[in-house]
């Protein structure tokens, strides 16, 4: 049977490292980093991901502000807060929840939010950073991902990946970063034609197109590395992701679980990501 990686347990793993910085930077600063969270409207699913980003942002000692907004808000009225908070000093990381009110252009807003505050790192100027190989802030969930795959110890120099997914919030980027660790990489989705056959020759697998049980266990290479970014529900609504666990978890070397794997990363680097904003921020004064 492969091994199970505890995306949990590394989670934990990076938000006690952020919790051990914060003091040290404290002291020598004169000042905590501090994340704002902006909610408009009131989603549940967007809800409880605000919560469970306030409450690592507590425990990792930083400050941190929730701003919570009617869904009736107008467009021009978040950017003004948007704004607002660009020009406080306080402020080292914006992070809008998404999705936004239909009356909202999402683009708008996220091009909005200074780039060295950009702690989602959606901002055109940090996607073209980590295209051109500058320094960026790197999107939570596929810094994550990396983490994940790092945690395995496979050498990933001249190593075959597949990336299933090409959103430009996970997909797309994490292909990238796996080109700058010198990976071979095939981007593939869910209209790729004969999908087992390219998936069937990645030493690496990341799967995220969401979209429950679209990779069997016929359709991995025996020892892969499986990366399960989707977040689906099953005929029975239970939370399941893109890849067939039971099917592949003894066929794998190593895999993610849904829930479990990716998830609780993404929350982690983000709070390494406000810590690197601070640092750029203080740096740059």
């Amino acid at each position: 049977m492969g091994t199970i990686i505890d995306g949990k347990a590394l989670s934990a793993v990076v938000k006690d490292e952020v919790r051990d910085a914060v003091p040290v930077l404290e002291k020598k600063y004169g000042r905590k980093p501090c994340l704002c969270v902006i909610i408009v409207g009131e989603d549940p699913a967007s809800q409880v991901y605000v919560r469970n980003k306030v409450k690592a942002a507590a425990y990792t000692g930083m400050d941190s502000k929730l701003i919570e907004l009617p869904v009736s808000t107008r467009e021009d009225a978040l950017l003004r807060k948007i704004a607002e908070l660009n020009a406080d000093a306080a402020v080292d990381g914006i992070l809008v929840q998404l999705p936004l009110p239909k009356q909202i252009d999402e683009e708008k807003i996220i091009d909005a939010i200074a780039p060295e505050k950009d702690v989602d790192g959606f901002h055109p100027s940090n996607v073209a950073g980590l295209w051109l190989g500058k320094k960026c802030t790197v999107p939570c969930t596929p810094a994550g991902i990396m983490r994940l795959i790092d945690s395995t110890g496979i050498e990933l120099k001249g190593k075959s990946a597949v990336v299933v997914g090409r959103s430009n919030i996970v997909g797309k980027p994490v292909a990238k970063l796996l080109l700058d660790r010198h990976a071979t990489v095939t981007i593939a989705h869910s209209r790729t034609a004969d999908l087992g056959a390219v998936t069937r020759g990645a030493d690496v697998l990341v799967s995220a197109v969401g979209k429950a049980g679209l990779i069997k266990r016929d359709m991995i290479k025996p020892g892969a590395v499986v990366i399960d970014v989707g977040m689906n529900r099953d005929a029975e609504g239970k939370l399941c992701g893109d890849v067939d666990f039971e099917g592949c978890k003894d066929k794998a070397s190593w895999i993610t679980p849904v829930p479990g794997g990716v998830g609780p990363m993404t929350i982690a680097m983000l709070m390494k990501n406000t810590l690197l904003c601070f640092e750029q921020r203080e740096n740059n004064k």
